[in-house]
């Protein structure tokens, strides 16, 4: 599903070169539930980054479904991301004007073929994370974890390959965020590949397995069930 060699990440800002990703190298396999973990200034923001499409490195090969992302324009970058990955941020990004269900459709109006079912995709997107009965209130009147769900049913509703993760509990407090994790549980049993970035370790466990990151390079990975 998700095949890294030798990922390599350098900026260059006013004549100073910082190299961020140093030789990341790894496999994630389909239906795989896998966390990424590291402090602050480790490299998995950037790492995100290059999986998910929204950066590409400046060395190594990135590979999703046998796709060498690398040597892709931006056009063709942009339909594989669009199609291929559902995002899931820390801050939610839904728009507080409408609803959850046209928040959830929003994907599917900014592709190319708006689908005859899009709303029963919308529905369904909602009933799986549990909010069926919220998907007519807009995101101000639901709870913080709600609107998490919510981002989780937009991330769903293309049917990707990949559901990425960034930091997903991190504006939650401890029970939203264990009844968040729960739903990544329920859809990773459902056969989904599931990529969660964070520096919780609590958070990190409940993968199935744990990618280490320490200035940059993998510095070790552990096997949580």
């Amino acid at each position: 599903m998700i095949e890294l060699e030798n990922i390599e990440k350098t900026y260059f800002t006013g004549g100073i070169q910082t190299q961020v990703l140093k030789g990341i190298s790894f496999h994630v396999a389909a239906g795989e539930y896998m966390a990424i973990m590291g402090p602050s200034g480790s490299g998995k923001t950037t790492l995100m980054n290059i999986i998910g499409c929204l950066d590409k490195p400046t060395g190594g090969n990135y590979r999703l479904e046998g796709i060498n992302t690398v040597g892709l324009d931006d056009e063709p970058l942009a339909k594989v991301r669009n199609s291929k990955i559902g995002f899931v941020f820390q801050l939610f990004n839904l728009l507080q004007r409408t609803t959850a269900f046209k928040n959830v459709l929003l994907p599917l109006i900014y592709s190319e073929h708006f689908p005859q079912d899009a709303a029963k995709r919308a529905e369904k997107a909602l009933a799986a994370v549990g909010l069926a009965d919220r998907m007519h209130f807009r995101p101000n009147t639901l709870s913080g974890g709600e609107q998490q769900r919510v981002a989780i049913a937009r991330a769903l509703i293309t049917n990707p390959s990949i559901i990425l993760a960034d930091e997903p509990t991190g504006n939650l407090d401890s029970q939203s965020g264990a009844e968040l994790m729960g739903v990544f549980k329920n859809l990773h049993e459902q056969g989904r590949t599931i990529v969660v970035v964070t520096h919780d370790r609590s958070i990190a466990e409940q993968a199935q397995r744990v990618l280490l990151l320490k200035d940059g390079m993998i510095s070790g990975q552990e096997s949580s069930r």
